[in-house]
């Protein structure tokens, strides 16, 4: 049923392939973000509430949303390798696993400099910060366990271990704000009805996240490709692929 799939499982086939693809995805990416950014931050209105303050919503939202979709990509990239033995897979895993750190930390930190102004406190121990904290220390201990051995193989399942158990905690910051009373506020573009954002400051935020979701695309893809090259080293199209260069 899946025949026609063998080919592209080839290292150098994957190499290639997504090589054609990966500039675009990143021009693409550019692009959405420049337009995102000069809609949200020079042409959308201030809110009636938070003023301009808000504003930093267009960088804290796609940060939060893609550091829990990396994650769920990293869980599925584990089970598929430690169900069916794919061993890029693994190298799939890992590879996004710094990217969706940085995006982890990036919506802690804003969400800290959005708190303060709000709330009066940079931090609160409620169940979606918490929980979003524990993100970005399971980010950390999936990178930590994959170092840890000095057989790549064994490491990367236990990564892959931690990944795929970790990944409970994505609904549960999904959730947090409906499950518990917490100062974080509810669901703005993600509820059944209408989105509570006029459209001027909804277009720009949702091509912030469209463009860092490709943004996530091309640099897990670059960073795959690296870890292609890495593990298929001793293989002759990698060196005739050096050669090339030399």
């Amino acid at each position: 049923m899946w025949k026609f799939l063998h080919p592209y499982a080839k290292p150098e086939t994957q190499y290639r392939l997504l090589g054609k693809i990966q500039p675009t995805i990143g021009y693409l990416s550019l692009i959405l973000l420049a337009i995102a950014f000069v809609l949200g931050l020079a042409f959308a209105p201030k809110d009636y509430q938070q003023g301009d303050s808000y504003r930093i919503i267009f960088i804290h939202v796609p940060a939060a949303i893609w550091s829990m979709g990396v994650y769920g990509s990293m869980a599925l990239a584990g089970l598929i390798a430690l169900v069916w033995q794919i061993r890029q897979a693994n190298l799939a895993m890992i590879s996004m696993a710094p990217i969706g750190l940085v995006f982890a930390f990036i919506s802690l930190v804003t969400g800290a400099i959005w708190g303060k102004p709000m709330w009066g406190t940079w931090w609160v121990w409620d169940a979606r910060l918490t929980s979003a904290l524990v993100l970005f220390f399971l980010y950390i201990g999936v990178m930590a366990l994959y170092s840890a051995f000095q057989d790549k193989q064994t490491g990367a399942k236990a990564a892959g271990v931690l990944a795929v158990v970790g990944v409970i905690n994505l609904p549960i910051i999904h959730f947090s704000v409906e499950w518990w009373n917490t100062l974080h506020q509810g669901a703005t573009i993600t509820k059944l009805d209408k989105p509570s954002m006029a459209t001027e400051m909804l277009i720009p935020l949702l091509l912030a996240i469209f463009g860092s979701l490709l943004f996530t695309a091309w640099f897990s893809i670059w960073r795959y490709r690296i870890a292609l090259l890495q593990d298929e080293r001793k293989r002759p199209w990698v060196k005739a692929l050096v050669s090339n260069f030399k």
